[in-house]
């Protein structure tokens, strides 16, 4: 039997680089009785942006987790620091949203079953009804919103409402085939996740696959970003490819390609839920 995780803290920092940072992050969590597990940081050359997770152990600590933010403020106003603090018990809260292809819905479903995601999904999503029998089976509730060109404000308000109700913490757009307005993402409160059936930036739009195909590409992508309003150019988490060859049809590649997609989205929101990613300007930095 595997041992059961210890639980722990997690510390994201950004702030612009100076001496002392790390030397003064580990004296706090020693100082309060802390056992540091992991540490990574980063510090972007051109633009002196320094990133930095920290996780560790409550085991010990002097100081109750809910007290910590407090207890680091002043620190954090030192260097002039943006900080999160996460505790790894607490489960995130991840709204789905689906159209009528289910391989990357499927997928993480039975991930969250198997526990191999520390989340809840408190409700699924959709435009269509088509992927009803994948909530049912699951026993999690499935909200349907058909939309138009027309009704999309009204539908959009919609799904914003029963995000909100269920008090989600992150959406995934499990192949979810509308387009998010900038009116949707600046009212969602919470980061969105996007699978894009391409290596961005190529192939963008309508049947990637045939163009592809029609190219004759040794290799094909997928991509998972946070959703911005600039459509397909969020900040990308999570990118692979797969070998592809001349005896390959279009139909191959469209399996090899949802195989593909549903790998890199689960591992972008393993990588958001277990905090590890850290977002600036248009790019990330993803902590091991």
């Amino acid at each position: 039997m595997a041992a059961q995780k210890k639980e722990s803290v997690v510390l994201l920092i950004q702030c612009k680089d100076r001496k002392g940072i790390v030397a003064r992050v580990s004296g706090f969590i020693h100082d309060f009785g802390g056992n540091i597990l992991h540490s990574d940081h980063h510090t972007d050359e051109e633009t002196n942006d320094f990133l930095m997770r920290m996780e560790f152990a409550t085991e010990g600590l002097q100081i109750p987790p809910d007290e910590l933010p407090a207890a680091f403020a002043p620190i954090a106003k030192v260097f002039e620091m943006r900080y999160e603090i996460h505790l790894s018990s607490r489960r995130t809260r991840v709204g789905m949203l689906v159209s009528k292809q289910d391989h990357c819905l499927a997928d993480l479903l039975q991930r969250h079953r198997r526990d191999e995601l520390h989340i809840d999904i408190p409700v699924i999503i959709s435009n269509h009804d088509t992927c009803a029998s994948w909530a049912e089976l699951f026993k999690i509730p499935f909200a349907v919103y058909p939309v138009t060109k027309e009704t999309k404000p009204q539908q959009e308000q919609q799904v914003l409402s029963q995000l909100r109700e269920q008090r989600v913490e992150l959406v995934v757009m499990a192949r979810y085939m509308q387009i998010l307005s900038a009116e949707f993402l600046s009212q969602v409160g919470c980061p969105v996740i996007n699978i894009h059936h391409s290596f961005l930036p190529a192939f963008i739009g309508a049947n990637p696959y045939r163009q592809a195909y029609d190219r004759g590409v040794k290799i094909i992508g997928a991509t998972a970003h946070y959703a911005t309003q600039d459509l397909d150019e969020g900040p990308i988490i999570e990118q692979d490819v797969i070998r592809v060859g001349h005896r390959d049809s279009v139909e191959d590649l469209v399996r090899k390609g949802r195989d593909l997609e549903e790998m890199v989205l689960a591992r972008a929101v393993r990588r958001h839920i277990e905090r590890r990613v850290l977002v600036y300007g248009r790019k990330t930095v993803v902590f091991d």
